[in-house]
């Protein structure tokens, strides 16, 4: 069954030790977030941490910068896209804890 709400999707996200998409999947899904913005200190989300920010995150930071990620796709009406987007995502293209 696929998420169909906010802590389901959270859930599935940390299912099998997941801690977040791989950076090229990870930087896609930012992508198809709407309402992204540029803002005096960054990005309203903020950009996924990949490339140099990818080395010295923890899998902690990982995990709620992504998860900020999917609260924005809810509060803008995009849960069940970034759901099926993530969804579709093979185990290859998560980084999960033993990595």
């Amino acid at each position: 069954m696929k998420p169909i709400s906010l802590d389901e999707l959270i859930s599935y996200c940390t299912e099998n030790d997941r801690i977040c998409p791989q950076p090229r999947a990870w930087n896609k899904m930012w992508k198809l977030l709407t309402n992204r913005h540029q803002t005096s200190s960054g990005w309203d989300p903020p950009l996924p941490l990949i490339l140099s920010a990818w080395y010295v995150s923890s899998p902690q930071q990982k995990q709620m910068r992504l998860e900020q990620h999917i609260r924005h796709a809810e509060i803008n009406g995009q849960l069940i896209e970034i759901a099926n987007y993530l969804t579709s995502l093979s185990e290859d293209d998560w980084f999960h804890v033993s990595d």
